[in-house]
């Protein structure tokens, strides 16, 4: 099933991998209408408000259902938590700010935009999630709270799959890992990285989209590396 987009919203569009991806989506579907969220810019909005999202998702399927839709919101790191490397550096405080951006605020979104995906072809539902969400991969410790909450993402995927097919025969809901990209989120963590695993934010996007344009309903649900294969839970 080959990726098709006449109307398209996606969340945390500031980000420099939701950009790369705009960019991409926007030349190759030149007649397709984006609609880019954030916190800030030309479209804001509060994630948290859930009488926002519901009014967002009510005005951007007016004419007609979303064919993608993409979660790009996350968190690593900011001014006021960091990957902690001891069970000793967690705190309640850290847990709740990086449970909101990565995994409670996607539930929201897909609370209020799953509903409008279109039922009549192919669409799908996309969430940025992180390899180290693999309860099954995770080999060095650390980083608790986003492991456990990208893990927490992925369930919310796996989860929502299950009840959008009932409906949809033809959704596709799944969590996609972009690789290690050359932002500010990485930015602190890239000296042990290969040169070729370290990517620009658009060959992540080439990336993303290739995967995408590969997958079909029968893997809906599931969690796909940047090179197409599947990240077990």
């Amino acid at each position: 099933m080959s990726l098709q987009a006449k109307n398209i919203a996606v969340f945390g569009a500031s980000s420099a991998v939701a950009q790369a991806m705009i960019n991409q989506l926007t030349e190759r579907f030149p007649k397709a209408t984006v609609h880019a969220f954030s916190r800030q810019g030309d479209n804001p909005i509060d994630y948290l408000d859930e009488s926002a999202l519901a009014a967002a998702a009510e005005r951007v399927t007016q004419t007609e259902p979303l064919d993608f839709i993409l979660i790009a919101n996350g968190i690593l790191h900011d001014d006021q938590v960091a990957p902690e490397k001891a069970l000793g550096q967690l705190s309640a405080a850290n847990f709740e700010h990086v449970f909101e951006i990565n995994t409670i605020i996607p539930a929201l979104i897909a609370k209020h935009f799953l509903p409008k995906l279109n039922r009549q072809s192919p669409a799908y539902f996309v969430a940025l999630s992180a390899r180290v969400g693999s309860i099954s991969d995770n080999r060095l410790g650390g980083w608790y709270a986003y492991r456990a909450s990208k893990a927490a993402l992925n369930m919310l995927i796996r989860t929502a799959a299950i009840e959008v097919a009932r409906r949809n025969k033809q959704a596709v809901v799944v969590a996609l890992e972009p690789g290690t990209v050359d932002t500010a989120l990485s930015k602190p963590f890239q000296n042990n990285v290969p040169a070729h695993k370290l990517f620009t934010p658009d060959q992540s996007a080439e990336h993303l989209l290739s995967v995408l344009d590969q997958l079909t309903p029968e893997q809906s649900g599931r969690f796909f590396g940047w090179d197409g294969h599947e990240i077990q839970p």
